[in-house]
């Protein structure tokens, strides 16, 4: 009777610690961002992630969407967050939190980025350098910027006057000074409350990528377009894909190893193509409805370059190694965009330039 109840016994406690083993191992990610589930990044870069991920886990990692702030809160909170462990996965905005990201900022300054793809890359691997103290306290899955930033305005901005006292919209604290310095008076807003404040009359215009104007219906609200001539686009913003700290270590080897597959500059190339590919799609739905699309020529690009420089000047002179984080990149960019240019990326190669040269 003894020997039954021992084996019994161990029985027992074998299966409850296969139970726990197998339960330690198995995971739910919850993927919290702000904008709709057709959005560019929910859609073309959260959506196969998640699907990556839950195949090559063999089904032990589970991957939930939750768009549009559905678990609370604000987008500027995403970041904390992932960090504090309300969400597992975020993707978010990092101007949206002004000065707490002085390195990534750097990726910013007006008429440094060239598109989207070559840019994001030269991103990921300046943060893998120089910034990833900035992500403390959450496990960095990837940065990325977006296209080339230009003018969506009720009012045509034919030269740099035209922006005088116009109510534009910037997304970031050097954004905002950019505008300022071009003579805008801006309004810091996040993305989803655009569309609402140019309705109202809140705003005049805004300053966004071509692919962001889908979700929004943004060529529905206004019908002028204005981007610039040459490499460079006016300004992009930065973004991160973050998993909480906890969460990651919690994971045994080989699923941390799925996660670690699917991250870095992989999915930094990942979400830039995605965005290269929807700047010329929002461009076409622009065209579409006969919208006034134009490209300010060299001159008076010039003249929007010249009046940008006391941002940079500024921005620079605000901490000690600024100029040499400027300097890396630049260097970068100038890499991955002459890559890029040599077919590194032909998909991206064929839908960045495309969205350019046809303001």
């Amino acid at each position: 009777m003894l020997k039954t109840i021992f084996k019994a016994a161990l029985a027992g406690a074998i299966c409850v610690a296969a139970a726990g083993h197998a339960g330690a191992q198995d995971v739910t990610l919850r993927v919290h961002q702000m904008l709709p589930p057709q959005a560019t990044i929910p859609h073309d870069v959260l959506e196969p992630w998640g699907e990556a991920v839950e195949k090559q886990s063999e089904g032990r990692i589970k991957v939930e969407l939750y768009p549009s702030m559905q678990l609370g809160g604000t987008p500027p909170e995403l970041f904390d967050q992932a960090r504090d462990g309300v969400v597992d996965v975020i993707w978010t905005v990092l101007g949206y939190t002004p000065g707490r990201f002085p390195k990534s900022e750097t990726f910013e300054l007006p008429f440094i980025m060239t598109d989207a793809v070559s840019t994001s890359k030269a991103f990921q691997e300046f943060v893998e350098k120089n910034a990833m103290d900035e992500f403390s306290g959450v496990h960095l899955l990837a940065v990325h910027t977006h296209g080339p930033g230009l003018f969506h305005t009720k009012q045509p901005i034919a030269k740099l006057e035209d922006l005088q006292g116009m109510k534009i919209r910037g997304g970031s604290r050097v954004i905002n000074e950019l505008l300022t310095k071009l003579g805008a008076t801006p309004v810091g807003l996040p993305v989803p409350a655009v569309a609402e404040a140019l309705s109202k009359g809140v705003i005049d215009g805004t300053t966004i990528p071509w692919e962001v104007t889908l979700p929004l219906r943004i060529s529905e609200l206004v019908t002028n377009h204005t981007g610039f001539s040459g490499e460079n686009g006016l300004y992009t913003q930065t973004f991160a894909i973050a998993m909480n700290q906890a969460t990651y270590d919690g994971l045994p080897d080989d699923l941390k190893a799925v996660i670690d597959a699917n991250s870095g500059m992989k999915l930094a190339t990942m979400a830039g193509e995605a965005m290269a590919r929807q700047d010329a799609v929002g461009l076409k739905k622009a065209e579409d409805a006969g919208n006034s699309i134009v490209t300010l020529g060299d001159e008076e690009t010039q003249r929007f370059k010249d009046a940008s420089q006391t941002v940079i000047a500024e921005w620079v002179a605000q901490g000690e190694g600024r100029q040499a984080l400027l300097d890396d990149a630049t260097a970068l960019i100038a890499k991955y965009t002459a890559e890029t240019a040599k077919g590194g990326d032909g998909m991206a190669t064929d839908a960045a330039p495309a969205a350019a040269k046809s303001q």
